[in-house]
């Protein structure tokens, strides 16, 4: 096949095969394992003879790891396989198709016979075709297929299993963003992740290793490999990765395999609650981590480490709400950063939630205090709208390290990148704008340069935080008796559980104040409460006084202020308000100039006072627009009047 889409189309097209006997959202299942194991066919044709000699030489009590280090180098690969079938040769027998495929399967090295067996399940979709009699058929079409390294790069495959995965998951209504990340916003984060590192980087035999949670089919891991050795032939990334997803982790495996990584660093499974590199640290990290996913599935997991390590755990800053985990996934890969001293950097891909989603003292303020406060936060850039295949919502790369620059410390930089795009010429799924590579070169430059200009802005640490005071008014309650608070008093809790006689005497007794009117003072209508109640002989315990409060209470701001035992004002809950005022802000001068010109009587409750942090992005690189004159409006208003009246005169016509 001449190119990248012919391909996809042609592989595609082997879909229409299963069209009846599986549903649209089975498609996957069967057409993503089998383009994996043509690839690998493939690849390994060149040494199939050289493998079936090193095998017929080797000793039969030879150690197994021993014999796989040997096969995989006859095989040139860091695999093998073992069989001597390949796909054109499994149709040379079509009685015996569905058993000889899957010995060819079983024949492969360990890791590669893993992800057909335990992650693809590919042998009970061989069962499914062959009892279907699509076996064969399925077979040839992919023996038609040339997934050649000569004539499909391994980059080239990448697009290829991304592109395969995103149309099956459209097709079955599915979130195919959750699978991948667009190429260009990969390389930008890389350019990103690595601008700052370009010197040390460059050095011969340079090693490096990078992270990725939550990597999908691998794409982060496969483009920053392939800037560095753009960087420098001679340096080597060794990369690692979790995947939650079966299908996405068995072509990541599948990727890393050929491209001669080692396929160990790859682990399936959640990274919250199944850790698989629990001890390891990582001079790299880039993730896109699913937007606004919740976590209830691994909350009592999560809830107990973050209980019981705290800070000595990966989640101790804080935990975001159930509803989305972006916050959680950042803590995790802070919490790979090295500790030995070395630099660690990371880049990931959030929504517009993480910035601001929560107020001071909940989980989201608390991690970004504890990012910020750390100074980890190196820079925040905004992408474009409409940049991944599943969403077109606002998304921000942050870039976290544990070791700025001089120039950097206690500094974060916000770049506005919104503009910097090109239109696609076909869209896919919400994927309508790409950024072209030299719109990359200018973010990779506007962040290197750290200059402040129209699309960047330098700040403070302290300019993200601020101090959420509680403003206190007094209470004031006026009190009186009669029929409508009388009622109030009958459907209170503490009243209604009484006997009816001792009803009727606590209400007599009280009535007997209804003369004197309107009280605008608590303590002297308690008084006068107590002393009723007792020339009643009526024995009232605090609950029941509380109640007789509350139902003969109204607020009023000319009635006198009510204070506790010790005299002073009762805050009045109905009237609490709540101030941001900003951490570089002095509170008690902010409360004088903003809050007693207004409520001369409020006070703050310094014991409720919160830390928080949020960064509002767009505030800072808002643009005034004028409104249009009115002139101009009225003029307008009045030329589409005059072509309405002019349409109703042809009517009446």
């Amino acid at each position: 096949m001449e190119n990248f889409s012919t391909s996809v189309s042609f592989i595609w097209s082997i879909a229409d095969i299963l069209r009846g006997n599986f549903k649209q959202s089975e498609y996957g299942r069967v057409i993503l394992p089998f383009t994996v194991l043509r690839r690998l066919d493939c690849v390994l044709e060149a040494t199939k003879d050289d493998v079936l000699a090193k095998q017929a030489s080797l000793p039969e009590n030879i150690d197994h790891t021993m014999s796989e280090t040997m096969l995989n180098m006859a095989a040139k690969q860091n695999f093998h396989n073992t069989s001597s079938y390949t796909f054109q040769k499994l149709l040379d027998d079509p009685d015996n198709i569905a058993a000889n495929l899957n010995l060819f399967i079983n024949s492969f090295s360990d890791d590669a016979r893993e992800i057909f067996i335990d992650r693809f399940k590919l042998p009970e979709q061989i069962t499914r075709l062959d009892k279907d009699n699509l076996l064969y058929l399925v077979v040839s079409k992919f023996a038609q297929a040339d997934l050649h390294p000569e004539a499909v790069s391994n980059l080239q495959m990448g697009y290829m299993f991304e592109e395969l995965i995103r149309r099956f998951s459209e097709q079955s209504n599915e979130t195919a963003g959750e699978h991948f990340t667009p190429r260009e916003v990969i390389r930008l984060m890389v350019d990103l992740l690595f601008y700052e590192d370009a010197d040390v980087l460059s050095k011969r035999g340079v090693i490096r290793k990078l992270y990725d949670p939550a990597c999908g089919t691998g794409g982060m891991l496969s483009i920053a490999e392939e800037y560095l050795r753009e960087l420098n032939p001679d340096a080597h990334l060794e990369v690692y990765g979790q995947e939650l997803n079966d299908e996405s982790y068995g072509i990541c495996k599948s990727d890393m395999i050929i491209k001669g990584q080692n396929a160990k660093n790859i682990h399936p499974g959640n990274s919250f609650s199944q850790d698989g590199l629990e001890d390891e640290q990582f001079d790299y990290m880039l993730s896109n981590p699913p937007f606004g996913v919740e976590w209830k599935k691994v909350e009592k997991a999560i809830k107990e480490e973050a209980n019981t390590l705290g800070y000595n755990g990966r989640f101790g800053a804080g935990l975001p709400r159930v509803s989305d985990g972006s916050l959680l996934f950042v803590q995790h890969m802070i919490s790979k950063f090295n500790r030995n001293g070395d630099p660690s950097r990371l880049a990931v891909v959030l929504n517009g939630s993480p910035l601001f989603t929560g107020s001071a003292g909940s989980g989201e303020s608390e991690i970004r205090r504890w990012i910020i406060e750390n100074d980890w936060l190196e820079a925040i850039v905004a992408l474009p709208t409409d940049m991944f295949y599943n969403t077109g919502i606002a998304t921000y790369i942050w870039i976290i390290t544990n070791q700025k620059k001089p120039q950097r410390k206690g500094k974060v930089q916000l770049i506005n990148a919104t503009e910097f795009h090109s239109p696609m010429r076909k869209s896919l799924g919400s994927k309508r704008k790409q950024v072209a590579p030299e719109q990359i070169k200018t973010i990779a430059e506007l962040f290197g340069n750290f200059e402040e200009n129209e699309q960047s802005k330098i700040f403070d640490n302290s300019d993200f935080g601020y101090q959420r005071i509680t403003v206190e008014r007094p209470l004031k309650l006026n009190f009186k008796v009669d029929d409508e608070r009388l009622e109030h008093l009958r459907d209170s809790k503490a009243f209604s559980k009484l006997e009816e006689p001792e009803q009727i005497m606590i209400t007599k007794a009280l009535e007997t104040l209804s003369e004197r009117g309107l009280y605008v003072s608590r303590d002297t209508f308690s008084k006068d409460m107590e002393k009723a109640l007792k020339q009643a002989q009526v024995k009232a315990g605090a609950p029941l006084k509380k109640a007789i409060l509350s139902a003969l209470s109204e607020r009023d701001e000319n009635a006198e202020v009510c204070t506790d035992s010790k005299g002073n004002p009762e805050p009045d809950s109905e009237l609490r308000d709540y101030e941001n005022v900003p951490l570089k802000e002095d509170i008690d001068s902010y409360f004088q100039r903003e809050v007693i010109p207004h409520v001369p009587e409020a006070w703050i409750d310094h014991d409720k006072t919160k830390v928080g942090y949020e960064i509002p992005f767009n505030r800072h690189f808002y643009k005034y627009v004028p409104p249009r004159p009115l002139e101009d409006i009225d003029a307008e208003l009045d030329e589409v009047t005059a072509e309405i009246l002019e349409l109703l005169q042809e009517v009446h016509v």
